[in-house]
């Protein structure tokens, strides 16, 4: 099959299937949505940094709250978090949860179980990401990595031509045990061959993983 029609039966697949997960999610999706407004009255949805998608154009990928209000403007520019932003930089832009004081009792819930990641079927069903595909990046991790390995920049091409995944072949080959130009070489490599067993082979992963936590930061 070539990739024109593979990509739109794909992104039929991907709108069928995100509108009827919203669908099946919306009684768990209010009630999230509540425990993190009553929690401190404060928005529900991140905010920023925004993310890098199909032909590198940045939006903004949502996710429920799990963090202070600003959490990644806070520690970027806000003296009472330098010597977290220096432990956070020097470890890839990750912190493990119980260390990082911005997250909130909410948000530690959310965190272990993946629940933050529900509102990015909203992103599916308007086309600004894949069920399956390259996770997405956030421009200033990408600038600093690439500052570093310009090298690694040769990956960029293969990786925008597709839309960026709630879940890929990152996620599901250990996450955050794997370095930032693995990644990217990583999902270069998909973009590649992307086809029909391929997406179906790491949508079947994805639950295992998300279970049993493999490779997660925590």
């Amino acid at each position: 099959m070539s990739k024109m029609p593979y990509k739109i039966i794909k992104r039929f697949l991907d709108t069928i299937l995100s509108l009827l997960l919203l669908l099946l999610l919306f009684p768990l999706f209010l009630l999230i949505s509540l425990l993190i407004w009553l929690e401190d009255r404060n928005e529900i949805y991140v905010k920023d940094p925004l993310r890098i998608g199909l032909h590198g154009e940045e939006f903004r990928m949502y996710k429920f709250r799990t963090m202070i209000p600003n959490a990644h403007r806070e520690i970027l520019e806000n003296p009472k978090y330098a010597d977290l932003k220096k432990k956070w930089e020097g470890n890839g832009n990750k912190l493990k949860i119980d260390e990082d004081v911005r997250i909130t009792p909410v948000g530690r819930i959310l965190r272990k179980t993946d629940l933050d990641e529900i509102p990015q079927l909203v992103n599916v069903l308007i086309g600004q990401m894949s069920i399956v595909g390259p996770r997405p990046m956030y421009k200033d991790e990408l600038e600093r990595h690439l500052k570093d390995n310009p090298k690694d920049e040769k990956y960029l091409k293969d990786i925008f031509t597709v839309r960026p995944g709630i879940t890929g072949l990152w996620q599901v080959s250990g996450r955050n045990k794997i370095p930032f130009g693995k990644r990217l070489k990583m999902d270069a490599e998909y973009a590649r061959k992307q086809n029909f067993f391929l997406d179906m082979k790491i949508f079947l992963k994805t639950p295992y993983v998300v279970l049993t936590r493999k490779g997660a930061y925590e």
